[in-house]
């Protein structure tokens, strides 16, 4: 990736009407005209977070609202490329303003500001969609490279570091990505002790640990001191005009604290406003913070029980706090569903709660239903085929991955991998046992280290001897 461009901070004072403008019409739920309002903003100021963020915001209130998601004729012709890193960043961000959960958009929209020189910018899209790869059941390595590279160019070494870190526990053996998580450990270190100043290279080398230590503390006191000022600065705006905009943003600068006391405010304030408005926005974003706690106590759990295996204690805490999580999901994705019956998303969403909760028999019709968006019709199916695979239908579970598999043009992506692998599973199961053992042989072929294609592949022909 090509290193940053000098930042083009534009003028503020030339965008703030087009703020304004945006926050006035979003708040009569005139989004679409808000988008274009804050895209004509960041025209002018295209690194004010100012803008950013609010149009971040209101773009999750307008897919709760049902929202559509950007036509083809947005998508092919007019929001396509642009003619320099400004233009196709605010056309990757106008569509990832219609469809907020496309990763594509996002990661288009980072690639755009990192070659325009946005660093704010940068550093803003960039975290948003480290925690969404984070958070997801299958997190992407390309997309865990992209960050590194993305935060390297801005000389954000720390979260340079830790990209790199999870990249390479997606791809352990993969020697090149454990240099660069040198050289990125040696440029943390450089960053912060300062050779060339006072010239005690092998002091600093000694002092590493603590000197990246120490950069790590800082970052988060300098985050911490930026989300509480922009909690008050909320507490101001709310007390001044008590509208639905305000507790939106009251809540969501709550929730950047990152505590169990900030998050269990914010879903206060939003069950309030529920009870008040009767407005499921406000429910759907506090059952959203929750999950993100019950996430948080998981990987807090998983820390403790990595850090000491044999402590039944740890493993006790981590399985409740996988079971709460199970739970709280369900429910949420539930209420969500019956809120928004004509999103096929929730109702997946919903299937794969079920399915997750051992609930196969009630999850299969959620799925298949959720097969009618194109967006999810290979996961459910696949879903579906492990469903039938979990109660025990082997010749269902085949008969449905095999029409996945037909179905799905990319053949060595994870989605296909995983196809393969639950179909072998399949047939494993059902005693075609050559059947089971080629799938598993063209996956160690692909991937050698794919799960636990090698062992099965092992134990399988020592069978047929």
């Amino acid at each position: 990736m090509a290193d940053v461009v000098t930042n083009n901070n534009g003028d503020l004072t030339k965008a703030v009407p087009f703020f304004r403008r945006a926050e006035e019409v979003a708040a009569t739920d005139n989004f679409d005209y808000a988008i274009d309002m804050y895209i004509e903003g960041l025209r002018r100021a295209p690194d004010a977070l100012e803008g950013h963020k609010p149009l971040r915001h209101n773009a999750l209130i307008r897919q709760a609202k049902g929202g559509k998601k950007p036509s083809v004729i947005q998508k092919m012709m007019k929001r396509s490329r642009g003619k320099d890193p400004l233009e196709n960043m605010l056309n990757a961000e106008f569509l990832l303003a219609k469809d907020p959960d496309n990763l594509t958009y996002a990661e288009q929209m980072l690639k755009a500001a990192v070659a325009g020189g946005f660093k704010k910018t940068v550093l803003w899209i960039a975290d948003l969609i480290f925690e969404v790869n984070k958070a997801l059941d299958k997190p992407s390595l390309q997309t865990f490279l992209l960050l590194k590279d993305s935060y390297s160019a801005i000389e954000e070494y720390a979260k340079a570091l830790s990209a790199c870190g999870y990249a390479c526990k997606l791809k352990p053996d993969d020697g090149a990505l454990a240099d660069e998580f040198k050289n990125l450990s040696a440029n943390l270190t450089m960053q912060k002790g300062k050779y060339d100043q006072d010239g005690d290279f092998r002091k600093s080398i000694k002092d590493r640990e603590s000197q990246e230590k120490f950069q790590s503390q800082q970052a988060v006191v300098k985050s911490v001191d930026f989300c509480q000022q922009a909690v008050e600065e909320s507490r101001q705006l709310l007390q001044s005009d008590n509208s639905p905009q305000n507790i939106f943003k009251l809540a969501d600068a709550l929730n950047e604290l990152q505590t169990d006391d900030a998050d269990n405010e914010a879903m206060k304030l939003l069950d309030d406003a529920f009870q008040r408005f009767k407005d499921f926005t406000f429910k759907r974003r506090s059952g959203e913070i929750m999950l993100k706690v019950l996430r948080r106590h998981i990987r807090k759990a998983k820390a403790g029980l990595e850090k000491n295996p044999s402590d039944q204690i740890a493993r006790a805490a981590f399985t409740d706090a996988t079971k709460q999580l199970l739970a709280a999901e369900l429910e949420h994705y539930r209420l969500c569903m019956e809120n928004y019956p004509t999103d096929l998303r929730l109702r997946y969403e919903y299937g794969v709660r079920l399915m997750r909760n051992q609930k196969y028999d009630q999850a299969i019709p959620y799925l298949q239903e959720a097969k009618k968006e194109p967006k999810h019709k290979i996961s459910a199916m696949n879903k579906i085929g492990l469903c039938f695979f979990m109660k025990g239908w082997f010749n269902d579970a085949i008969d449905t991955l095999k029409q996945a598999i037909d179905g799905y043009e990319i053949k060595d992506d994870d989605i296909a991998k995983d196809l393969r692998y639950n179909l072998a599973r399949a047939y494993e199961q059902q005693g075609n046992i050559d059947q089971a053992l080629e799938i598993y042989r063209r996956l160690a072929q692909l991937d050698f280290s794919y799960k636990d294609v090698r062992a099965r592949v092992d134990r399988l022909r020592n069978t047929g001897q």
